[in-house]
């Protein structure tokens, strides 16, 4: 894909807005724009002739699995005003708030009082309305439901974090935050979605040169970045390789989208920070 050169102005504002709203990429904040620039120009006709019509969650084009759950970092509107907080971790009910449209949200921060795990917009879910909560408890499908829905998020996120406009986007600091959510919330990783987190005693597949890397153990413990580890490299050849990954390296690989878990850790080796 072509680049798209923009003046130093013009990424100066595009990203304050990104900071402001807390965006993924400058793409989500060039999509924000775009729609509140339709949204501008045919405002006065929609008055004129449309009344009692529901907004819409989320713009069309984003492909989730769910309509009625939005991780909040992505959340631009909501259908009734009112909007349900939960933890996808221990599926706890945070908060439900009485909000104005649009719709924003900078920076929202929260613990959840039942598994005491600190939440920021990046993980938390919000729930509508339209969401049929009750069956889905009585289903026992709501925690699946919203490990879904922030699996989903997560893997878009990073996805578009390797297409975005600014070459210094922090696609390290989210891989970091999503490597320290996945670690607390013990999740086991689908074999079908590409990987957030690098963890000891699990091995990897990379989908483009097909070798196994089974994740020995960390060698450097950064409190805010990426730690690197020593690996096993088992090429497609059947060579078996001693090898040290830097945290870069890592980075690389899973904001590309490269590395599916090819077997579980029994049990996590993972040193706490």
């Amino acid at each position: 894909m072509a680049n798209i050169r923009v003046k130093d102005w013009t990424k100066d504002k595009l990203r304050k807005i990104r900071d402001a709203e807390s965006h993924s990429s400058y793409d989500s904040v060039a999509k924000t724009l775009l729609k509140d620039r339709k949204i501008a120009k045919y405002a006065d006709d929609a008055s004129d002739t449309v009344t009692g019509e529901s907004v819409q969650s989320q713009d069309t084009d984003i492909d989730k699995p769910f309509d009625d759950l939005t991780v909040l970092a992505e959340l631009t509107g909501n259908h009734d005003d009112v909007l349900f907080l939960w933890c996808p971790n221990c599926g706890n009910e945070l908060v439900h708030l009485t909000v104005e449209r649009p719709l924003g949200c900078s920076v929202f921060e929260m613990e959840c009082q039942r598994c005491l795990t600190h939440l920021d917009s990046q993980a938390i879910v919000a729930i509508e309305l339209q969401y049929p909560i009750e069956q889905k408890m009585i289903e026992g499908q709501l925690q699946a439901d919203l490990k879904a829905c922030v699996i989903d998020y997560w893997d878009r996120t990073l996805r578009a974090a390797n297409g975005t406009l600014d070459t210094e986007a922090p696609a390290d600091r989210l891989v970091w935050q999503f490597d320290q959510y996945h670690e607390q919330f013990a999740w086991d990783w689908p074999t079908d979605v590409p990987t957030v987190s690098f963890v000891p005693g699990v091995t990897y597949r990379n989908t483009v040169t097909d070798e196994r890397i089974e994740v020995v153990e960390a060698v450097s413990e950064n409190r805010n970045a990426m730690d690197a580890y020593t690996v096993r490299r088992y090429t497609a050849d059947g060579d078996v390789v001693s090898d040290q990954l830097d945290s870069s390296a890592i980075v690389d690989r899973i904001v590309n989208r490269e590395l599916v878990v090819a077997e579980q850790a029994v049990e996590s080796t993972k040193p706490k920070t």
